[in-house]
């Protein structure tokens, strides 16, 4: 296919030398440079490409590094003992290091007729359903989703080599997708969410004919499957710029497709509701830029809580069982969840505990209290409980009662519950003792690991 066929893919090819980028050798991962040395060796042509050229151009520090080359699948395997062949739908090479992985795939093609190439590309209602066609890099180029993303840095002269435009976007810090943009939602729905994504990681704008289709063809994302959607919903959440994501897909219109229960509860305009999840998002962002572990489990949790909490008040609101009217909202509202996104029952079965345990909070009684505080999920429900605060003053009260009583030896608060007295707030009458610290010692082997993901 000629560069030329597509209106928005300027004519030519554009060269930037290696005395006009950025990027240096020695911010490419050793393994992916191994690769790309190995292939060019081999007389193959072998370029770094997609989101680590684009990161390494705005001074960023990419986690994954891609290989685009013009040699097939099974050769590459050849060139390396430690590769393994993955996907139908979308054939591809991993060459393993360790725990790093560098993906490696053929230069695909057009698939369009008088094309250069060979393989097997599939297509059903304007959807890609397998593609496996070979091309040329001219054509894989073209084949990319935004112009941001089309970007070769060659190994054989380090040279970045700029087909669509790409260059021209990072200095517009705008995100333009490459040929029609409903025809490529069509084809990969999944493009919309990318689109917010990476808009909110990198603090671009969405050009105004990439964002537009989005109300037309938001529903598609119905369509998608599952276990991928729930594979993308890490990428937007749990990658340091949740908060950032979530605004994105709300402006977009598509949070309504991904997430439809938050969708629905934020529209009845709870503020307590919103300051709860963008403070969850928030606080799971902070964790991740100090390197500490998160679960996907929690966020979940905050995401989800106005439609479990409202519908378990309507079931108790009709004489229902406390504990059976959470059960049941919450089965309830994770089921439906779930033929969006493929949450894994491991994860569900944490957030079910995190939304029961909230009531219990309440029921300040001697042996409730140390039976709570002993459970397995008691520090995540606790920190899910902090960020309810907003929610009522009661609620900010509880919130620092247990705060508190977490730093009292336990003979001090078992005498202060058993004589029907509390701890104060304010602290005053002791402060984190070793006992406490004894006691937190014990319980913590109980605990998931990385179930804390709010504070």
């Amino acid at each position: 296919m000629n560069s030329d066929t597509r209106n928005d893919v300027p004519q030519g090819m554009r060269i930037i030398p290696r005395e006009a980028h950025s990027i240096s050798r020695k911010n490419i991962s050793k393994a992916a440079l191994r690769v790309l040395y190995r292939l060019h060796d081999a007389g193959f042509a072998a370029y770094l490409v997609g989101g680590a050229v684009r990161d390494l151009l705005l001074g960023g520090h990419p986690k994954d590094f891609d290989v685009a080359t013009n040699a097939t699948p099974e050769e590459v395997k050849g060139l390396f003992r430690n590769c393994r062949l993955i996907g139908r739908r979308f054939r591809l090479a991993h060459v393993v290091f360790g725990p790093e992985i560098i993906e490696v795939a053929t230069f695909r093609g057009t698939g369009e007729e008088g094309a250069a190439g060979e393989g097997d590309r599939h297509i059903v209602d304007g959807r890609i359903v397998r593609d496996n066609i070979w091309g040329t890099i001219e054509e894989d180029a073209v084949r990319r989703d935004f112009r941001v993303n089309a970007l070769y840095y060659d190994i054989a002269d380090f040279s970045v080599r700029d087909y669509v435009g790409g260059m021209q976007d990072l200095d517009d810090r705008t995100m333009r997708l490459i040929g029609d943009p409903e025809q490529r939602y069509r084809e990969d729905p999944v493009r919309m969410l990318r689109a917010a994504r990476l808009a909110a990681k990198l603090g671009f704008t969405i050009d105004t004919s990439a964002s537009a289709p989005f109300k037309k063809l938001g529903h598609l994302l119905t369509e998608a499957s599952p276990a991928r959607l729930f594979d993308e919903s890490l990428k937007l959440f749990l990658a340091g710029h949740g908060l950032k994501s979530f605004k994105m897909l709300e402006a977009c219109g598509l949070l309504e497709f991904l997430f439809p229960a938050t969708a629905r509860a934020l529209e009845r305009g709870d503020t307590a509701l919103r300051a709860l999840v963008e403070q969850g998002l928030a606080n799971t962002d902070a964790r991740i830029a100090e390197g500490k572990s998160v679960t996907p489990a929690f966020l979940y949790a905050v995401l989800l809580w106005g439609e479990v909490r409202d519908q378990a008040h309507g079931w108790m609101a009709q004489g229902l069982d406390m504990n059976e009217a959470w059960q049941r909202a919450a089965v309830h509202v994770v089921g439906e969840q779930c033929q969006r996104v493929a949450i894994p029952r491991r994860f569900t079965f944490t957030m079910e505990e995190i939304w029961a345990l909230q009531p219990r909070f309440e029921q300040i009684h001697r042996k409730r209290v140390f039976r709570l505080m002993s459970h397995p999920r008691f520090r995540a429900a606790f920190d899910f409980l902090l960020l309810r605060a907003h929610e009522s003053e009661r609620m900010r009260e509880l919130g620092e009662w247990w705060a508190h009583a977490q730093q009292l030896p336990p003979e001090m608060l078992a005498a202060a519950l058993g004589g029907g007295g509390v701890p104060a707030h304010d602290g005053s009458t002791v402060a984190a003792t070793a006992p406490a610290r004894k006691r937190r010692r014990r319980r913590k082997p109980t605990r998931g690991k990385g179930d804390s993901g709010g504070s």
